[in-house]
């Protein structure tokens, strides 16, 4: 069972809507599903949230010290709450995959990510489930720094919420520790592409030619 649900961003409305506050956005969403309100608890330096889910509790934490420390919190309800590392999920945006894929694993390493990093550090572990929310990549390493701290396209702005909103229908899932029934959703969430529409039929072919490669889909 997944017991600390964690979403990675920066405090403040200035960051509220850049890529690197995916994470937030997940969790704010989750918290609504679960009818929780977060609020700030200083002890564990984040809004934090408590639902009862089937009986146990499960919290939800967005750490308020800036991506970086992101561990600050984590750690903090981790240690106090007795809560194992393969029992969190981590929500956070991921520069290798493209906007509307979300992506589940368990463990490896951060790859870059400072807030990944800063967790790895106060747990002692990377042995945590994450939920990695593809925001694109700018193509050059030189400018990720700017990518993430910025808002994305409109057009990646909506591909990233419907991607939200599929892989929230896991939460269930994700919370009852069914990593199986909640990555064949996640993972096979994506909208299938329209299938380019049929060329009109020619009216001159009607003696019925064999259908030509372009005809067989």
């Amino acid at each position: 069972m997944i017991r600390l649900i964690a979403g990675l961003g920066n405090p403040g409305p200035e960051y509220e809507h850049t890529r690197h506050n995916a994470g937030f956005w997940w969790v704010d969403e989750a918290a609504r599903l679960l009818k929780v309100s977060l609020q700030m608890e200083r002890a564990h330096f984040g809004l934090v949230a408590r639902a009862n889910v089937a009986g146990q509790s499960v919290w939800l934490v967005e750490p308020q010290t800036y991506m970086n420390l992101s561990g600050k919190a984590v750690g903090s309800i981790a240690r106090f709450f007795k809560i194992a590392p393969e029992e969190m999920l981590v929500v956070h945006d991921e520069l290798d995959l493209p906007p509307g894929e979300v992506k589940l694993k368990k463990g490896g390493g951060h790859a870059g990510h400072n807030g990944l990093r800063d967790i790895h550090a106060q747990l002692g572990s990377p042995d945590y489930w994450r939920l990695r929310v593809g925001i694109g990549h700018p193509g050059n390493k030189n400018e990720v720094a700017n990518w993430v701290l910025k808002k994305p396209s409109p057009d990646d702005r909506i591909a990233i919420a419907q991607a939200l909103d599929r892989s929230l229908k896991a939460l269930p899932n994700l919370i009852a520790g069914e990593m199986d029934k909640a990555t064949a959703l996640i993972h096979t969430s994506k909208l299938p592409r329209p299938k380019p529409p049929r060329p009109a039929a020619d009216p001159q072919a009607a003696g019925g030619s064999a259908p030509s490669a372009d005809d067989k889909g």
